[in-house]
């Protein structure tokens, strides 16, 4: 797993990537009301908005850690935003997007460097 500056997360899976916000983001939203995810076929740049995040304190964009078409979008976070606050690493991923350039995946930060850059 690899992490983006703008508190976002991807994950290798086969050839796609999972796509999330990172437990330090959902820690810091507050509750999670509302999520608006991408259409399955949307395209995206690396870093480009694909959604929003709302909570009780505030409304965020979600950002792309990993360009690419978007093939399935988690549909539970509809009916459950909470999961992201429960599960944000795991049970509450967002979108799986199949990569038009893997390599945006190597410039990510891994777990060390991310963390190192919420404590600044």
């Amino acid at each position: 797993m690899k992490y983006a500056e703008t508190h976002e997360w991807a994950k290798k899976e086969g050839n796609l990537f999972v796509v999330g916000v990172t437990e330090f983001a959902a820690s810091e939203l507050g509750d999670v009301t509302y999520v608006e995810l991408p259409e399955v076929g949307d395209k995206f740049e690396q870093t480009e908005t694909f959604g929003t995040i709302e909570s009780v304190k505030t409304v965020s964009s979600l950002h792309l850690p990993v360009g690419g078409e978007i093939v399935e979008v988690n549909e539970e976070i509809e009916d459950n935003p909470g999961l992201v606050n429960e599960d944000a690493e795991g049970a509450g991923w967002l979108c799986k997007v199949k990569p038009t350039n893997p390599a945006d995946y190597d410039k990510l930060m891994d777990k060390a460097a991310y963390d190192k850059s919420t404590q600044e």
